[in-house]
Parts: structure tokens; sequence; C-alpha cells
């Protein structure tokens, strides 16, 4: 034991601002883990500072501690998180219930700042008693003001079902919550919730255009007085204009491509134009971005433009797609459940349903994934709990729901009506863009295209687009199908099947029973319960041909197909062990394959045939004159025709035709659109032992921009597409190499390499811009424009390249990494192209860091989801993350936070048969040098997450030696790069972030 003295139980040491109440006193001891160790109150109010293993094995001997974040404070004590409700007093739950839309960091420091409680240095366990002080003073404020019975009452769900700070709320509660004889009353927030309105359609947007100085104008609003005057932005502000501008011809969008480097203020730049355009011409301009760092950034800057909070709400939206928001339907069937369950096993269910409704009754739009839900949440309780309560299975009832008026996602589609400015992102706008183009006749208003888009993080449309247009007929695929058709068969799921979707409507037309009675009978051919069970345990004979017929006669014909796709997969690839995904061409077919795909087909067709039967006759009743429906009756009957064909029909169609394609004679190049691919998947689910994979025939657009532009064209007027890394822009970048002789320091050969960009660089580059962001499918020429970053790159960055680490040796490499985050001082971000290397890293890493006060977290180690991740790492300044590729595009991080970058090598593009068609298509086109280009842009945006403000100062490091000459252009103007040994390297990162501080 290190230290242990005693205080007076008056803690006369906490200022009296903090002082703790006698409630909190008085109920059990307090446990902090630090960097040195561990600091524990007792519940006598002795301090003691002990070391982990000291404290691990005080832990199970002290009452219901009160801790922060107790899962992770369990982790650190080397123990096994307990499930809910937890043996400790966690002060991010009572943080949650008092502030539940309040999102942070779920550390010490996250809630100080959230609570504006100065954490000085020498803190010790006490601090978390002044934190449960403040929130207890705040929530006694709560219990005296509106609604202070629905809080109670929530309370007294918590007390019930054993909540560990029952006790310490008990005597706030008085008579403001008295005993309820429903259970489950205060649960039910659908009862309380604000209900929507019908209103009068908003007449279509005009056509006036912005012009520049309206434009400008409007930036100085958003940025303010006194911000900081940068050209570039004003620059970049004007270009935007010409996105809104009148379209000349139908087709014809006006498109604008603008690259704009870190630091330009990219977004303040379009939403000047975009919210002016809005605001002349009552129409809505939809922002569209690829990561939710990005969703939240675009957020807090449309806090400037529209500072007071019910106009905000008016004038903006965030969308997102259905499975993102709490569904009450499925809510309220989880507290149904849980009511069924007395006994003290529904304890944790109470718990988690009490806290989620205390978040929605106050949550803004009701997102449970990346909204105002703090993200640290999921990791407190059952995440499959949780996200069963969003309809992420396509169920939406609409109209038919009793909840259809308190609907979250039914708010946001009204408000988006109306709204100026809706953010979402670009799978949903491609996606609805699809809708409008291919099912205008059952179009629903939420899905009416606007004519005005604004494209951030441009660099990952091709992505998004292959994602959006692409098709998989898998097993996973086609047992959701059957899923939704059919319902849950046996087992304990609430998952409704197409009857009792549309039982209301059946009722009222009883001869849509025969339609569904095919549909159930048809729907048999699907992967049946266990599908993955049996596909996993086939032996590994071959089908012969002669037996394939007979094969597809006794076994379901999907499961035979799945199966044959699995043998000719097993044929033309060398299985391993540990793989997550195996792939192969499906041309040329096996003649097994090819005597299965028709039966399969056929089956296909069946189930298509009464489901469009179904349409038929809702369509009907739709256009029947002599049938007047009333408002509900006709949104239920175009919802359920619309889902019918977006869940079902457009599948199977999708599916029919790719079965069609299968020939053993068809050649790969008789449809060179698409990309046709085998692949096995690695899947988990928390119900499987060990790893599970699935299998199916993938198609990819080759181009997956045609389909993109084909939509866009069909109903925008003006598309700006922004992005730091358009294109791929040779720079002045310079590079020193030193001991190029293999680290020998007897030779200092060193050579200075400019490349200065020329005109037909630039020409090039552009050309290639307009490839990969689907631009040359446009009929009107885009307008093209560039803005440079304005930070000095050269003072304030450096960048080296490691001569003397290999790689591929894990010891070397995160030996590597320990020696840099080591002369960071913390402040790093290291960044991996997979996913086991990280893992391997991080086992070696985390204790030598933790020895040196340096914590370390990790994306696929840590249980908490990036957006998690990054908001600990920018709080928590002295930190160091690890991460993939969803780290390196998108985070902002200002300031010290970020001050190092390691690559742990060169990010290539991924060497899978999609990437080898692709690559094909542009050597067709022109871009030679296609795997380049993708890498350099990947190097950008990693190199562009260090510097984010003037003031910034920040290190890249990259551990491939063999990192080649050709790809350093992809960083800014003035940049040096040196190669250098690792010693060199650690010492010069240590004096340059060292120099100007104290």
């Amino acid at each position: 034991m290190k230290h242990c003295w005693a205080h007076d139980a008056s803690y006369a040491t906490v200022s009296p601002m903090s002082q703790p109440s006698p409630a909190f006193l008085t109920h059990g001891p307090a446990f902090l883990i630090t960097l040195d160790g561990a600091s524990i109150l007792t519940q006598e109010g002795t301090l003691l500072a002990l070391s982990l293993t000291e404290a691990r094995d005080l832990w199970a001997r002290v009452p219901s501690p009160v801790v922060i974040n107790g899962a992770a404070t369990a982790r650190r004590l080397g123990l096994r998180a307990a499930l809910p409700p937890h043996p400790w007093r966690d002060v991010l739950e009572l943080f949650l219930f008092v502030h539940p839309t309040t999102s942070i960091a779920p550390t010490l420091k996250g809630v100080c700042d959230a609570l504006d409680i100065p954490l000085e240095a020498g803190f010790d366990a006490r601090i978390l008693l002044s934190i449960t002080a403040r929130l207890e003073a705040q929530l006694a404020r709560l219990l005296q003001a509106p609604g202070r019975r629905e809080i109670g009452g929530l309370l007294q769900v918590l007390h019930r079902h054993h909540w560990p700070w029952r006790h310490d709320l008990q005597h706030l509660l008085g008579d403001v919550a008295p005993s309820t004889v429903e259970d489950t009353l205060p649960l039910k927030i659908w009862r309380r919730l604000p209900k929507w309105e019908d209103e009068a359609p908003p007449p279509p947007a005009g056509a006036r255009p912005v012009s520049r100085d309206a434009a400008l104008g409007r930036l100085a609003d958003i940025i303010g007085e006194g911000a900081e005057t940068r050209p570039a932005q004003r620059d970049f502000t004007s270009v935007a204009c010409e996105a809104f501008q009148p379209r000349e011809a139908p087709g014809m969008p006006g498109l604008v491509l603008a690259e704009a480097g870190t630091g330009t203020g990219k977004t303040a730049g379009y939403l000047a134009p975009a919210s002016v355009w809005a605001e002349k011409n009552g129409g809505t301009v939809w922002v569209s971005t690829y990561t939710r760092h990005l969703q939240k950034q675009i957020e807090r800057e449309l806090h400037a433009l529209f500072p007071d909070r019910v106009t905000r709400r008016r004038k903006i939206v965030i969308r997102k797609g259905r499975e993102n928001y709490l569904c009450l339907l499925n809510y309220e069937d989880s507290v149904n459940v849980f009511a069924a369950r007395p006994d003290r096993s529904a304890a944790p269910m109470g718990i988690l349903l009490a806290l989620v409704a205390r978040w929605a009754s106050m949550t803004e739009d009701g997102d449970l994934i990346g909204g105002d839900l703090p993200g640290w949440f999921f990791d407190f309780y059952d995440r499959a709990t949780l996200l069963s309560m969003a309809d992420r299975r396509g169920e939406c009832i609409y109209s038919a729901c009793p909840h259809y008026q308190s609907c979250f996602v039914e708010h946001s589609i009204r408000r988006a009506k109306s709204a100026e400015i809706v953010v979402a992102n670009h799978a949903l706008v491609m996606s609805q863009s699809a809708w409008a183009l291919h099912d205008e006749e059952t179009l629903p208003d939420e899905d009416q295209p606007p004519t005005h888009y604004v494209f951030d993080e441009g660099h990952h449309l091709p992505d998004a687009a292959d994602s959006a247009f692409s098709v998989a007929l898998s097993g996973l695929e086609a047992s959701e199908l059957r899923r939704w058709l059919l319902g849950a068969e046996g087992g304990r799921s609430r998952a409704r099947g197409l009857r009792r979707r549309l039982e209301d409507l059946i009722a009222q037309d009883a001869s849509l029973e025969r339609h569904i009675v095919q549909v159930i009978a048809a729907a048999q051919a699907l992967p049946s319960p266990g599908w993955l069970d049996r596909l996993q345990s086939e032996p590994q004979a071959p089908i012969e041909a002669a037996e394939a017929t007979e094969l597809s006669l006794e076994v379901n014909p999907s499961e035979a197909f799945l199966q044959a796709l699995h043998q000719q997969l097993r044929a033309r690839t060398q299985l391993h062990p540990r793989h997550d995904q195996l792939e192969c061409d499906l041309q040329p077919v096996d003649p097994r394959l090819d005597l299965l795909a028709p039966r399969l087909r056929a089956a296909l067709c069946a189930l298509k045939k009464p489901l469009e039967g179904l349409v038929g006759a809702f369509m009907a009743q739709l256009s029947d004159p002599d049938d007047i429906l009333e408002a509900p009756q006709r949104i239920r009957l175009e919802a359920a025709a619309r889902a019918l064909k977006r869940r079902a029909i457009f599948r199977l169609d999708a599916w029919i035709d790719l079965l069609t394609a299968i020939a053993p004679e068809k050649a790969p190049s008789d449809d060179d659109r698409f990309i046709d691919v085998i692949r096995s998947e690695a899947i988990s689910h928390r119900r499987f032992s060990g790893t599970r994979y699935d299998i199916g025939i993938h198609r990819h657009w080759r181009d997956p921009t045609i389909p993109y532009a084909t939509v866009m064209q069909a109903s925008a007027h003006g598309i700006l597409v922004t992005s730091a890394t358009l294109r791929d822009q040779p720079g002045m970048t310079e590079i020193c190499e030193h001991d190029i002789s293999g680290g020998d320091p007897s030779r200092q050969d060193i050579s200075l390499a400019g490349r200065a960009a020329r005109p037909s660089d630039a020409e090039a580059s552009w050309r290639a811009a307009e490839h990969m962001m689907g631009a040359s499918h446009f009929l009107k020429p885009a307008m093209r424009a560039a803005m440079m970053s304005p930070y000095d790159y050269r003072n304030q960055t450096r960048a080296y390249i490691v001569t003397d680490v290999s790689h591929r040796e894990i010891a070397q490499l995160a030996a590597a990494f320990e020696a840099l985050f080591t002369a960071s001082r913390g402040g790093a971000l290291g960044l991996f192209t997979a996913i086991n290397r990280l893992r391997s890293v991080y086992k070696y890493l985390a204790p030598r860091l933790e020895a040196l006060r340096l914590p370390l977290y990790a994306q696929h180690v840590d249980q908490m989801d990036n957006a998690t991740l990054v908001d600990i790492f920018r709080t928590e300044i002295d930190s160091c993350l690890l991460g993939t590729d969803a780290m390196r595009d998108g985070i902002d991080i200002k300031g010290n936070a970020l001050r190092l970058v390691v690559f742990e090598k060169t990010p290539w593009p991924r060497p899978d048969i999609l990437h080898r068609e692709r690559r094909r298509h542009a050597v067709e086109t022109g871009l030679d040098d296609y795997d380049d280009r993708l890498t350099r842009m990947r190097i950008r945006q990693g190199f562009g997450r260090l510097i984010r403000s003037s003031a910034d100062k920040g290190v890249f490091v990259t551990l491939d030696r063999q990192f080649p000459s050709r790809l350093l252009s992809a960083f800014p103007e003035g940049v040096v790069v040196e190669r250098l040994g690792l010693r060199d390297v650690t010492a010069r990162v240590s004096a340059f972030l060292a120099e100007g501080t104290d």
C-alpha cells in the first residue's frame, strides 16, 4: 500500500460549492482509477492511494462504490464488467438521468467540463462526491420544475428495479411521484410525446439566383464579428454560388466541383449561399455527408446561423434512415415484454427502459444512433436490445401504427418539408433519388427529391454510390426477406410478418387473403431458420453435376444454391481458418451452379407474382373513383404498396436478373457494366458461438457513378461537390533522404527533390477527379475550382518516413509506436490498414503507455462507438488512439489534442476482385496510375487531421520504409519529408513539439 491517510468526515478540503450532501456520504465508498493507480474513499472517510493490484483486492469487498464508467474501471482492474444492475453507482448513469441529451466524453474530465467543475492537479476520489453533489442539486431543481411528476415516476421505476442510485435519491422524491398501481405507467412515453399535425403542402421552390454579395453577407453573419479573415473562404463562397443559379435545361443541373484545402472553412462557405437560396426561393437545400463526425460539425455551424433554438428547429432538420430512430411501437413491445416478467430478472430491462424513457422525453429528434443519446450508453446495456427498439428490419406499418402521430421519424419528415437546410448522408440521398426515378407511382412526400444538393466529403461519393446501387443475393439477405414476409418462426423474437403488418387492410378487403396465402407459401423457398448452421456443417464432398438436379428437388432451392456457391468458392480459393472474407469470380459458372440457378429463379418469380398482386390491389383501391378514401386510409395503402415494392419486389427483380445472367457459356465481357463476385464474409451474432460465414453473389457497377449521375440529373438543378481531396494534385513537396545506404551513419547522402505542378498535371488531375466523381457522365460540363489551404505547413508540420522498422514484424511495429507516442507525450493517432494488426499492437502497447501515464484507446478493441472514442481523444489531450480508415476521414480535432499521426504502412487499396476490375476500367479511360491516386488521396486525408487551425502544429510519420517517392505529392505544398531512422525521428518529434511550450 502506497499511502493511507484519514480525513474528517466533513471533508473540509472540498470547496463549499461542491460540498457533498449527507445523502451521498452515507451510502458507500468512492473508487477512482487514475494513471498513477487508484484513489479510494472508504465508507468511514479514509482516503487511500493504492496500486491497481491492491485496488483489485479491495474492489470485491466494498459495497456499491461511486465510480465513473464502472465497466472501464473494472477492465482497468483486470476484472470482468458486471451485467446491470451494476454493483456500483456510476456517475455517468446519474449524469444521463439529469442531462439525458447531453453527449460528453465518458471520462472524469468530460463530466467535470460539462458540470463546470474545475479539475485541479492532485485530485482524488473526493472529486466523485463533488460531481454527485452537483448532480443531486440539479436533480432537486428538476423535481421542483414542470414535468417533475414524470421524472419522479421514472425514479420510482428505477427504485423498484434496484438501480444502484435509488437510495441516494429517494429522499428527494417526497410526494412528487407516489407509487402507481400500474408499474409501467411512467415508461409509456408515447402518451406524453407531442403529436404532429398535417399542414398545407409547400409551393414549388423559386429559381432566383444567389448573388456573390448576398452570399458573402450571409457568410459574415455566420462567422461573426472579429472572426479570422480567410480570403480562400470568401473565394469558396463565391464559387459555391454557381450551384445556386437557375437550371438552363431539363436534365442539365449546374455542377460545381470545388476542392477546398483544410482550413478553408468550406462548411460555412457553402452554408452561406445555400441558406440565402432557400430563404429567397422558399425551397430546401440538402447537405449530404459521408461520416457522422461531419454531420455533427455542420450542426454546430448551423447554431451560429440560427442561434435561437425554436427557429433552428424549424429551419434545420437532420435526416437519417428509419433504422436510426427510436420506434415507439418496438419500444412499447419492449415495455410489454418487461411487464410480463415481474421477477428480479426483469431488473436490467426496467433500468434500461426507464433511462431510455427519460432520454426520449427530452430528445431533439429521437435519433438512437449518432444523435443526442450518448454513444457510451450502448456500452452500459445490451446493444442488441437497444437496437431492437429501432425499425431495423423495415417493419414500419405507418398510419396503422397507434403511435404514428408521435413518431420521431414522421416528425422529422414533416419538418423537412418546410425546412431550409436538411443535413443527410450520401446513402439516404442516393436511395431517395433512385426511388424518385423508378417508383413515381407510390412516391411519398418524404421522398420528393430536392432541387439543390451540397455533397461534402465528395471524395466518398464513389463508395457511397457503390453501396447504394449494388445488389447482394446472399443467405443473410434472402433469410432477412423471409423474416420480413413471414415474421418470427419460433423463438422469442417480436418480428412481425406481412400478415400481421397488413391485418388492418386485409380486414377491409377479404380478397387480399388469397395473395397473402400465396406469399406465405412461396416464401418457403427462401432460407429457413438454421440455414447458417446447415451451410456451416455441409460435408466437404463436392456436389456432382448429376446430383445437382436431385438436390434442387430435395433441398430448399435457395439453400441448395448457396451450397453450390460455397462449393465453387472452395474450389477456386484457398481457405484460411481465420479469414474474414473470401471471394472468387462468378464467371465462368460451375455447371452444378448453372443447374440450380433456374429453379431458384422460378421460385423467386413465384414469390414476386402474389406480391405484385397485393400492390395492384392497393393501387386499384387508391384509383377507384367510387371509393372515396379518408386520408389515413389512403396513406396506409400508399405506404403498404411502397414497402412491398422497396423491401421485396425491387429486390426480387434484381435477384432474378442476376440469376438470368448465369450461364456456363457466358463470357465475363458480355456485359461489362457489372462485376459479379461470389463472396463469403464472416458475420457475428450474439446467438452464435464461434464464427459464421454468409455467402452469396454480389453485383457491383463497374462504374458506380453512372447510376448516381443518372438519378441526380433527373431532378437536380444545382449540385456542389466539395472536399479537401477531390484531386490527386501534385504539389511542391521536398524530400530529404538521410542514410539511404540502409542506416550506415558514416554516409549522409542528402538529396532534395521538388516537383512543381505543371499545367498538364493540373488538367490531368481535374480529368481524373471528374471521372472518379462521376462528373464526366453529366450532360453539362462541371465548373472547377480549387482553394489552397491557408496554413503554413513548412513551419507548422514535420513529416518523416522511418527507414529502419519493418512494418511486417509486429514486435518492431509496436515498439516503434511506443517510441513515437512517448516522444509526443500523447496526442497521437495511429492509423492501421488491418484490424488484426491494430489489435496486436494494442495488446503490446497498452500496458507500456499506461505505465507512462498515457491512456490508450482503440477502435475495434474498446467497446465504444467511433464518435465516443473521438470525444474521449479530443477531451483527454494526452491520450492516444488507434484506428482504421474511419478515423482517417472526417474527424475534426483542433489544438494540442492531436499532434502526431502515425501510419502503420502505406494505405494501398485492398487488392480484391472489385478493385481489380475497377482498375482495369480506369486504365481503359486513361487513368494509368489508379492505385497511386487512391493511395495519395488517403494519405492526404490522414495528414489533414493534423492541422485544423493556424495555431496547430503536428508531425506525420509513416513506418513503411518502402514508402515510394512518387506518393510524396500527396503532402501539401511546403511539407518537407525526411527519411530517417526511428531514433532520429523520435528525437525530432520530441524537439519539434516541445518548441514554444513551457
